[in-house]
C-alpha cells in the first residue's frame, strides 16, 4: 500500500486541520468505502421501497439472505487470498509481470469451485426442505457468486493499488442497484424483497465485470506457467492457515450463539441470532476506523522506516543495519501506541453515544446489554490484525498461523461458554479470543526482534538444492597430487 502512503505523505505536507480532514477521509476512502456504500444502499433501498411494510418473515429471510451472502463469500476467498498476493508481489518483484494473468486465472477457478461446492447444497436444500421459491433461491446463489468475484478481483487492484477505482467501481454499482430496484419495484410492479435482491445481485455483478476488466487491461500477457502457483499453496500453507482462520474467527462466534436460545430458524434454512448479530455489527463499526487509522499511520511512518532496514541489509555495514532496525521497532512501537490511544478515544465517545441514541431508534434492549462486551472484544481484535500485519512485514508466517489460530480456537470456546452466561458476558467470548491473539502476536514481535539478524542473514542456502549423485566428499589429496606431477 505503498501508493496511499505517498498520496498521504503529501496531502499532511502542510500540517493544519483542512488537511489532517482530508488525509483521514482519503484513508477512508481508500479501505472502508465498499463496505459502507453497501451498507448505504441497503438502507436507500429498504426506505424507497418501503421495505417495512413486508412481513416479519419476508423481511428476516431477505436479512439473512444478504447475511449469508457476505459471511460465506469471504470464508470462501480466504484459503486463497493471503498465498495468491504472496504469489503476485513476488512476480512484480522479480518483474515477470505476464505470471499474474497465470495466476488469476487459476486463482479463480479454485476459489469459484470451492464457492459453488459450498452454495449448491445450501440453495438445494433452502428449495427443497425450506419451500422458498427457484427465483428468489437462484438470484440469492448468483448475489453470492457475484460477490465472491468482487472479493477475489479486489486482491489483484489492491496490489496494483487501484484503491480509488475500487471505491469508484463499488459506489458505481451500488448507485446502479438502486435505481435498477425503483425500476423493478414501480415500473415492473416486482415485489419488494425480490426487486431488493435481484438488484443488488446485479449490482455486484456490474461491480465484478469492472474490476476484472480493469485487472485483464492491467495485465495483459499471459505465461500460462500455473504449476507454479499451486506450487506456492504448498511452500506457503501457513498463509492459508492464518487468513482463513482470522478470517473464521470473526464470526464463529455468531455462528456458536446462532445455537443459542435467541436463535432463529426461517425457512427450516437459515439460522441467525438477531440481537446478538446487531450488537456484532455495531460493535464492528465502532472499532472501524481503527483500520483507517492503522493504515494511513503506517503508510506515512513505519512504510520508510522498513525500506531504510531493508536498504541496509541490501548494502549497508553492520552499525547501519543496527541502527536502521533500533530505529524500524521503535517505530513499529509507537504506531501500536498510538493506534490505541487515538482508537480507545474514538470508541469511547461512539459507545457512548451507542448507549443514549440507540434505544430511542429501537433497538431491543438485549442488543443494548450484549454490545458493551463486544465493543471490548472488537477493540482488541483490531489492535491483534495490526499485529499480525506487522508479522506479514516480517515473513514470520508461523506467528501469523499461531496468532490466529489461537484467536480463533479460544473465541469458540470462550463463545461456548459465554452462551450460558447472563446476556451482559456473552462477548466474553470474543474477548478471551482477541486478547489470546494479541498476546501470542506481541510476544512474536519480541521475538522477531530477538532474532531478526538470525531470520534475515541464516534463511536459505548457498547452493541450490537439487538431485543427483553426491559428489565425494575429498576435497584435496596431496598424495595425488604428487603421483600425478612426478607422472
Amino acid at each position: 500500500m505503498a501508493g496511499i502512503g505517498e498520496k498521504l505523505n503529501h496531502i499532511f505536507e502542510k500540517n493544519t486541520l483542512a488537511t489532517f480532514v482530508v488525509g483521514f477521509g482519503y484513508s477512508a476512502v481508500s479501505t472502508v468505502t465498499p463496505m459502507c456504500v453497501v451498507i448505504l444502499n441497503v438502507v436507500l433501498m429498504q426506505y424507497f421501497l418501503k421495505f417495512s411494510e413486508l412481513g416479519f418473515v419476508e423481511r428476516e429471510l431477505f436479512s439473512c439472505t444478504m447475511l449469508y451472502i457476505f459471511i460465506f463469500a469471504l470464508l470462501t476467498a480466504a484459503p486463497f487470498n493471503s498465498v495468491l498476493s504472496k504469489y503476485v508481489s513476488d512476480v512484480i518483484f522479480e518483474e515477470r509481470y505476464e505470471d499474474i494473468r497465470a495466476c488469476y486465472n487459476v486463482g479463480l477457478l479454485m476459489n469459484i469451485t470451492l464457492s459453488c461446492l459450498v452454495g449448491i447444497p445450501f440453495c438445494l436444500w433452502e428449495h427443497f426442505v425450506g419451500k422458498v421459491d427457484v427465483f428468489y433461491v437462484f438470484t440469492g446463489y448468483c448475489g453470492y457468486i457475484a460477490l465472491v468475484l468482487v472479493f477475489y478481483s479486489m486482491i489483484y487492484l489492491s496490489i496494483a493499488k487501484a484503491y480509488e477505482k475500487i471505491a469508484l467501481f463499488f459506489s458505481a454499482g451500488m448507485v446502479t442497484a438502486f435505481l435498477f430496484s425503483l425500476f423493478l419495484r414501480y415500473v415492473l410492479h416486482w415485489g419488494i424483497r425480490e426487486s431488493m435482491l435481484f438488484a443488488l445481485m446485479t449490482g455486484f455483478f456490474l461491480t465484478a465485470v469492472l474490476e476484472m476488466a480493469t485487472v485483464k487491461r492491467y495485465f495483459v500477457k499471459n505465461s500460462n506457467r500455473y504449476k507454479s502457483v499451486l506450487r506456492y499453496f504448498r511452500k506457503y500453507w501457513k498463509l492459508v492457515i492464518a487468513n482463513f482462520f482470522y478470517i473464521l474467527g470473526l464470526y464463529v462466534h455468531n455462528f456458536v450463539f446462532w445455537t443459542g436460545k435467541e436463535r432463529m430458524v426461517l425457512v427450516k434454512t437459515f439460522v441467525c441470532n438477531q440481537p446478538y448479530d446487531m450488537a456484532t455489527c455495531l460493535a464492528m463499526f465502532t472499532n472501524i476506523s481503527a483500520t483507517v487509522i492503522f493504515i494511513a499511520r503506517v503508510e506515512m511512518h513505519f512504510h520508510d522506516k522498513y525500506k531504510n532496514y531493508s536498504e541496509a541489509v541490501i548494502g549497508g555495514k553492520g552499525s547501519d543495519i543496527d541502527l536502521a532496525k533500533k530505529e524500524m521497532f521503535r517505530q513499529l512501537a509507537n504506531e501500536l501506541m498510538s493506534l490505541v490511544r487515538i482508537q480507545f478515544i474514538i470508541t469511547t465517545i461512539l459507545y457512548l453515544l451507542c448507549m443514549v441514541f440507540l434505544p430511542r431508534f429501537g433497538f431491543s434492549r438485549l442488543t443494548i446489554r450484549i454490545y458493551p462486551c463486544l465493543v471490548v472484544g472488537y477493540f482488541i481484535l483490531f489492535l491483534m490484525y495490526s499485529a499480525i500485519i506487522f508479522l506479514y512485514y516480517y515473513d514470520d508466517l508461523t506467528g501469523a498461523a499461531l496468532t490466529s489460530l489461537s484467536f480463533c480456537l479460544v473465541t469458540f470456546a470462550g463463545s461456548m461458554i459465554a452462551k450460558n452466561l447472563p446476556e451482559l458476558w456473552y462477548g466474553i467470548g470474543v474477548v478471551a479470543g482477541a486478547f489470546t491473539g494479541w498476546t501470542v502476536a506481541y510476544l512474536r514481535l519480541r521475538y522477531m526482534e530477538r532474532n531478526l539478524d538470525i531470520h534475515i542473514f541464516c534463511k536459505g542456502s548457498i547452493l541450490k538444492p537439487g538431485m543427483g549423485t553426491q559428489p565425494p566428499g575429498e576435497v584435496f589429496n596431496r598424495k595425488n597430487t604428487k603421483e600425478e606431477t612426478q607422472g
